[in-house]
């Protein structure tokens, strides 16, 4: 019993000094110019990057529409404030950076996503399924009962969708950390204003939440290895069917009046 014991603490000891190292490599991990909760998006390090709209993105507005709607504000250099960083600047380069090499958060050559436990998939395989919002929107439904179809959308479509519906855009904030790296689990929340119509559904100019949980695995560099997101689709999607129904031609993505004009 005392030589379980003595391992366990062992053990336990071992633990607290990897995720302080991990704490450590964080903190000085934040590097590439950007803008205050995000990295990598300007500067000499970016030069060569290829920017899947052209140009490097502007957070101006959806930064604001953050600091007036978070519900925690970590101190500066905190666990809290570094994953934040971390996982907002991870979000970017999936959304805005074309090439894989371009991205400085993720080792490209292991990194996997998953979804509510679904099968892991590869950088290729969620460009396969049209990147964005559609690895993020993964679903089992039958087709004629998806409001939002993966199948149906592109990494065009889909971004402009759910831009013109939160055109404030969608403020991420981290609610709390319950392990540092090298395995970084936390409890976030996404909220926005929906503000434009999406898939025939006119805007209510009410607020719509996501909450969920999160596992990040990082390599001895910070780069992440695995990602895993733990959360309800219809928490999203429910928000955004409330408005008055503009179109009659049914649910299918296929509808909506802004693939029209793409």
């Amino acid at each position: 019993m005392y030589r379980s014991l003595a391992l366990s603490c062992s053990h336990s000891k071992q633990s607290a000094e990897l995720r302080r190292e991990g704490e450590q490599r964080m903190a000085s991990s934040k590097g590439g110019e950007g803008d205050k909760y995000r990295s990598h998006i300007y500067g000499e390090a970016e030069k060569n990057t290829q920017w899947r709209f052209g140009a490097p993105p502007s957070y101006d507005a959806v930064n604001k529409l953050f600091e007036e709607g978070r519900t925690k504000e970590w101190a500066s250099g905190s666990l809290e404030e570094r994953v934040q960083h971390m996982v907002k600047t991870w979000e970017m380069e999936m959304f805005h950076k074309r090439r894989p090499q371009d991205y400085k958060t993720v080792n490209p050559q292991v990194y996997t996503f998953s979804l509510n436990g679904r099968k892991p998939i590869t950088l290729e395989e969620k460009r396969q399924l049209g990147g964005g919002y559609n690895a993020l929107l993964q679903t089992s439904l039958p087709e004629e009962l998806r409001s939002y179809n993966p199948a149906e959308e592109t990494e065009e479509s889909s971004h402009k969708a759910f831009t013109t519906t939160f055109p404030r855009g969608f403020a991420l904030e981290i609610i709390h950390v319950y392990s540092g790296p090298p395995t970084i689990v936390y409890k976030f929340r996404h909220w926005g204003f929906m503000e434009g119509p999406f898939k025939g559904h006119a805007p209510t100019g009410q607020m719509v939440e996501l909450y969920g949980m999160a596992i990040f695995q990082v390599d001895d560099t910070m780069k992440i290895e695995k990602v895993e997101f733990f959360y309800d689709r219809g928490e999203l999607l429910g928000g955004l069917l409330k408005g008055t129904q503009t179109e009659k031609s049914g649910i299918s993505s296929s509808s909506c009046p802004l693939m029209k004009n793409i």
